[in-house]
């Protein structure tokens, strides 16, 4: 389900035998950043009676990471380019193991997600530095194909790996250890990258105003939603943040339209493949990492599973995504992106609404099955989408689709975390707040859908 920006950097002359040690160096970082996305899902529930705290505490947790790996990620890539890759990628490696860490010894819910708040940050700047490691590591333009791929695939590894390796962990070593594996693992790629060659520095200037008004934008938002549903929309503190949020949108738009550097060129939008494009992706994610924070919830607060059978169950719907993505991309050359791209959608829907079904006593292989569609609806659709939207935009600007694209899919997932937070806090009762939230997300794959559709048909031969 990870769909990679793609930065336009400059390769820098490398010796071909170091190839392989900055592809273990970028994938190893990807890896990590992709993992801490969805390996705490299914450690939510004992996190909440170790720690404390209600419904919204816990979106927090999921939230805080994706809310600054959302936001600082446009601004990621130019500050990779001015300092360096190298240098980007390995400030950010240790900043995102201290981060981890600190996120295992949290003695409260607080430190947690001011932590994870950390993290998120940590990774939005590995995220495209590690991307321009591979391009510097192989000037071959068919070598550093064959590199991204791999690149991508491990990406699609570590989501699928996210729910199954965090409830083993909880079992049998405890939640605090879905952080501390991050240590060695980050060790080892801060190895690695020793013998990685300097980075070339790029001009790049940064768009300061873009990117505060960004992160208020996005974080008033997501507060006001996580509030508003656990405490009410009529409070005070959740209307002014809110308004907030608009003001902060406002700003932020005001700013890219006028700023001599924006971070997103406004006029890139006139293009009706990258506006579908963006609102594709936001709404993919909003269906699939929505999805996993609801059920890791049902099957263990409804249904009584440990974190290891919750993980497990998640299997079905998750082993599949790396293989799909190759289906997907080979869809995309015979026919055009269009088809995998519509049918992909049309597949999560149709999970989502079969979701729908799901009630006290449904058996939970029946309810894992059920899973599937919309795991291999979105790796269907993502390989298709993200070539579709880079075949639309001028090369110089394919760095910054990417991340536009990269930083929407983020966002529908931390703002539909938000979002079915509240609706299940809100409800009567924990079904009827899932079945609300199942709802929501299949009429907005069928709105994508036929949104999709009006797009060119880019058939290939």
């Amino acid at each position: 389900m990870t769909s990679p920006p793609k930065p336009a950097v400059a390769p820098a002359p490398v010796r071909e035998d170091g190839s392989p040690v900055v592809l273990g160096a970028a994938l190893l970082g990807f890896f990590l950043i992709s993992l801490d996305a969805l390996i705490v899902t299914v450690a939510l529930p004992e996190i909440g009676r170790s720690l404390g705290g209600g419904m919204s505490g816990l979106q927090w947790v999921v939230d805080g990471y994706t809310l600054m790996f959302a936001a600082l990620m446009l601004s990621a890539g130019a500050l990779s380019d001015r300092i360096g890759a190298k240098r980007a990628y390995g400030g950010g490696l240790v900043l995102f193991a201290l981060s981890s860490a600190a996120c295992g010894f949290a003695p409260g819910l607080g430190v947690l997600v001011a932590a994870r708040l950390v993290q998120g940050a940590a990774a939005a700047v590995m995220m495209p530095a590690s991307l321009a490691l591979v391009r510097q590591g192989f000037p071959d333009q068919a070598k550093r194909a064959r590199a991204i791929a791999v690149w991508t695939v491990g990406g699609a590894v570590a989501v699928a790996a996210g729910p199954v390796l965090g409830g083993a962990l909880t079992a049998s070593a405890g939640w605090r250890w879905i952080f501390f594996v991050n240590l060695p693992a980050g060790l080892l790629a801060l190895v690695l990258l020793a013998r990685v060659p300097a980075s070339p520095r790029l001009p790049a200037r940064l768009d300061a105003a873009g990117q505060v008004t960004a992160v208020v934008a996005m974080g008033a938002l997501t507060y006001g939603v996580i509030e508003g549903g656990d405490q009410g929309f009529g409070r005070p503190l959740v209307v002014v943040s809110l308004l907030v949020a608009a003001v902060a949108a406002a700003a932020f738009l005001a700013a890219q339209a006028r700023g001599a550097h924006p971070m997103i060129p406004l006029p890139l939008f006139r293009s009706r493949v990258v506006a579908v494009s963006l609102v594709v992706g936001f709404m993919l994610n909003a269906a699939y990492y929505g999805g996993v924070f609801v059920f890791s919830l049902y099957l263990q607060q409804e249904r009584g599973q440990s974190a290891l059978h919750a993980g497990l169950l998640f299997i079905p719907m998750t082993a599949l995504v790396a293989v799909v993505n190759l289906a997907s991309a080979r869809l995309a050359a015979r026919f055009g992106p269009r088809v995998p791209m519509v049918a992909g959608q049309l597949v999560g829907t149709a999970g989502l609404v079969a979701l729908l079904t799901v009630g006290a006593h449904t058996g939970v292989w029946t309810v894992a099955a059920l899973m599937v569609p919309v795991g291999l609806g979105g790796a269907l659709t993502v390989p298709a989408l993200t070539a579709m939207l880079l075949d639309a935009v001028p090369a110089d600007r394919a760095g910054t689709a990417g991340a536009v694209l990269n930083t929407g899919r983020q966002v529908g997932g931390a703002i539909s975390v938000a979002v079915f937070g509240a609706l299940l806090a809100g409800a009567d009762t924990f079904l009827t707040g899932m079945r609300w939230s199942m709802l929501i997300a299949a009429a907005g794959l069928v709105l994508t859908a036929g949104a999709t559709l009006t797009l060119p048909r880019g058939e290939r031969t």
